[in-house]
């Protein structure tokens, strides 16, 4: 045994003399690499799911890379089944969706994979070993790893020269219990230089002094807090303000209170500033609130507003802190329930779930992403774009963009901040999860995380549906 030790020291030794890591060895002798591409335009895909024949699965990182060491798999041909969420290949005789790989220790393959709707897949933005199977071979070893597992649907303001973040309940490595007063951080203005895989977008997290990430929402009350409406605005003084609507939930998904909070810039962290309503026999119903993702708007007479809605506008009000602290001063809308999909789609029309909406110079009108309810194959995981001359509907002739097979992708968010609206380039992101699809195999790594998508709007087969559901004859393609 002492000479095994004293053998392995030396190796270890004569092997960091030599600049070898134990990583690049494994690399070099043990793992099979598979690399996962859009045979469309060469880009990676990200959360593509691989499964043998005896249940072993394998998931692409967010370079497209799956790594294979399973022994049992080595020098055999091997059949994987190819699951792509919107990414695939044909079928074969018996309706089998996938190839035939013989894993060698030190191989490389490519799977190239047909994308089905117009919408890229980027890749994960948050959780754990986002370049996991890359690192394996001792590829983006720069991406450090931000202590966050997992976190619900995202909030995103401009403020004071920064992007703030948002997020809801959120899974931390240590215990299944993780943060449910809204996790939260910042970034640059344009943290993510390029719009193509593979993705590294870096989050500054709001920490404890042990270095934890730490919730920044806590409002009194049982059950978790959730934010919403978040949007930075002048107040009187013109200094910008950074606020939301929270709510607080018990029993799961009951909703018993909500009310307006505040960023309290010297302690990073939200304080309660006005509940809205609280639940009761006599008051069992909550009001309308500013809720959802808020668009800024000049009407026909140059007055600006801001509009709240989810997808679309429901609640309108000046753009400024005293407005939206005194519910006096909002109007409610009452926005479009249904939404007609663009000729050819099997669905008639659709109706939105939740999503958001932006102003595109590029297609000089409102553009909307947002998630179908009831769809098929999932019931919250189809996602549609829509637009309209104004944020106020007609949505017409929606077409769909993403899809997801028994997976929920739910709450889309448009990034207007990581992409020119100017240029054919729209990003969103949602919640990718198995709540709600009756999937009991959740995506490893990839469950209950946010995914980055892109659609261009000048893509052929976006833009000629677009085109051809156009009723007004402008050139749509400016």
């Amino acid at each position: 045994l002492l000479s095994a030790l004293l053998r392995d020291q030396v190796l270890s030794a004569l092997l960091l003399m030599a600049g070898v890591t134990g990583t690049s060895i494994a690399a070099g002798e043990n793992l099979f690499q598979i690399r996962i591409m859009d045979q469309s335009c060469g880009w990676p895909v990200p959360l593509v799911e691989l499964r043998t024949t005896h249940e072993m699965r394998f998931v692409s990182d967010n370079a497209g890379i799956i790594a294979i060491d399973a022994p049992e798999l080595m020098g055999r041909e091997c059949w994987f089944s190819i699951e792509g969420h919107g990414y695939g290949v044909e079928p074969d005789g018996f309706n089998y969706r996938g190839t035939r790989l013989t894993p060698t220790p030190g191989g490389m393959v490519e799977i190239q994979l047909r994308r089905d709707l117009p919408a890229r897949r980027l890749g994960r933005i948050t959780g754990a070993g986002i370049f996991g199977e890359s690192q394996r071979f001792g590829l983006h070893t720069d991406w450090t790893e931000s202590g966050v597992f997992g976190c619900d649907s995202v909030q995103i303001a401009m403020h004071r020269g920064a992007l703030f973040w948002a997020w809801g309940d959120t899974t931390l490595p240590h215990y299944p219990l993780g943060i449910f007063h809204t996790s939260s951080a910042t970034t640059t203005v344009n943290p993510l230089p390029r719009a193509e895989p593979p993705v590294k977008l870096a989050f500054n997290y709001f920490r404890d002094g042990g270095g934890r990430i730490r919730p920044v929402a806590i409002m009194q009350g049982d059950g978790p807090t959730w934010l919403s409406g978040y949007v930075s605005i002048p107040d009187e003084n013109n200094t910008p303000r950074l606020v939301a609507n929270y709510v607080k939930v018990r029993n799961f998904l009951e909703v018993y209170e909500s009310g307006l909070c505040v960023w309290d810039e010297d302690r990073s962290s939200f304080r309660h500033h006005k509940t809205l309503w609280s639940k009761s026999p006599a008051n069992a119903s909550p009001p309308p609130v500013p809720d959802g993702h808020p668009i800024f708007w000049k009407d026909e007479n140059g007055s600006e507003w801001l509009l709240f809605g989810d997808p679309f506008p429901r609640i309108r009000m000046k753009p400024v802190f005293e407005s939206w602290e005194n519910p006096e001063s909002w109007s409610t809308l009452s926005p479009q329930k249904a939404v007609s999909t663009m000729e050819g789609h099997e669905d008639r029309e659709v109706v939105p779930h939740r999503g958001s909406v932006v102003w595109s110079p590029f297609r000089r009108k409102w553009v909307s992403i947002f998630t179908q309810m009831n769809g098929k194959p999932s019931h919250l995981g189809e996602i549609w774009y829509a637009e309209s001359d104004s944020p106020f509907g007609t949505w017409q002739n929606a077409v769909q963009v993403v899809t997801h097979n028994k997976y929920t992708f739910y709450n889309p968010r448009i990034h207007p901040h990581l992409s020119d609206l100017s240029t054919p380039v729209l990003l969103f992101e949602a919640t990718y999860t198995r709540q709600f699809s009756g999937n009991s195999e959740p995506s490893a790594r990839h469950d209950y995380n946010q995914v980055l998508y892109r659609l261009d709007l000048d893509d052929p087969v976006l833009y000629k549906s677009l085109k051809n559901g156009d009723q007004s004859g402008d050139d749509l393609n400016p």
